[in-house]
């Protein structure tokens, strides 16, 4: 089984910057679509970002183009989200989720299209 496991949240302050990590064990990530998710309190679930398996389509919500970069190492089997110019509208728990695809070139940023995720990490940005 797939296991996921985001780190590198913390508190910073406004136009800081945070590399979130995510972390696969169980499988190699060689083959699944990569995408984070935030969700802030009293919110609903965003997308943020995600990642074709080969790392060629990257896409990203309006929220945060521009200041948030997606990669992957897959010899790492590892998902980063360098995230710069935070926000306090970017407080949230951060998740990250998968999904085996043989589409390599192909990540949507939609929540419902993923199978495997993780527990989360916060972020939190103050004014």
């Amino acid at each position: 089984q797939l296991q996921l496991v985001e780190s590198g949240g913390g508190l910073v302050h406004a136009g800081g910057s945070l590399r979130l990590s995510c972390t696969a064990s169980g499988f190699t990530l060689d083959y699944f679509a990569i995408a984070w998710f935030r969700q802030a309190p009293g919110k609903g679930r965003e997308g943020v970002s995600c990642i074709s398996s080969r790392g060629g389509t990257t896409n990203y919500a309006d929220s945060v183009k521009g200041r948030f970069t997606i990669s992957r190492d897959n010899a790492k089997n590892t998902v980063y989200l360098q995230m710069n110019s935070l926000k306090p509208e970017d407080t949230a728990v951060y998740y990250c989720a998968a999904v085996v695809t043989s589409l390599y070139r192909l990540c949507v940023v939609l929540d419902t299209a993923y199978d495997d995720w993780g527990q989360g990490t916060q972020v939190t940005v103050s004014s």
